[in-house]
C-alpha cells in the first residue's frame, strides 16, 4: 500500500509539472475533445451507455482494445477507424510528456517548453 501512494504521489507531481508545458496543456484538451466526442458518437450511433462509450474510447485510444465490442453500424466502423488513426497519436503524445515529466527533476520540466 505504501508502494501505491508512493507511486501516486509521483505520478500527481509529474502530471502537476507537465501541466506546465503549453504542448501538454494542448494535448490534454485534445484528448479530452477525442473522448468526448467518441462517447457521444457512441452514445448515439451505437446505443451504449455513457459509460461503456467511455470505456471503448479509452481502451481503444490506450491500444487496450475491448475484447467483447466491435461496431455494428458501417457508419461506427469507419468512424472507429478514423478515430483509433487519429486519437492514438494524440494519447501517445500526452503519455509521452508524463513521462518526461516523471523522468526529469521538476526544475527542468518548467524550464523547458521544447520537447
Amino acid at each position: 500500500m505504501i508502494s501505491f501512494i508512493l507511486t501516486l504521489k509521483r505520478f500527481l507531481k509529474a502530471l502537476w509539472s507537465a501541466f506546465k508545458l503549453k504542448n501538454f496543456q494542448v494535448l490534454f484538451v485534445l484528448v479530452l475533445v477525442m473522448l468526448f466526442s467518441g462517447t457521444i458518437f457512441y452514445v448515439k450511433q451505437e446505443g451504449l451507455t455513457v459509460i461503456d462509450s467511455l470505456y471503448f474510447c479509452i481502451v481503444t485510444l490506450s491500444t487496450v482494445g475491448h475484447p467483447s465490442f466491435e461496431p455494428q453500424t458501417t457508419l461506427g466502423k469507419v468512424f472507429t477507424m478514423i478515430y483509433i488513426v487519429g486519437g492514438t497519436g494524440l494519447f501517445m503524445g500526452l503519455i509521452g510528456y508524463l513521462a518526461y515529466a516523471i523522468i526529469k527533476k521538476p526544475e527542468n520540466v518548467s524550464n523547458s517548453n521544447k520537447i
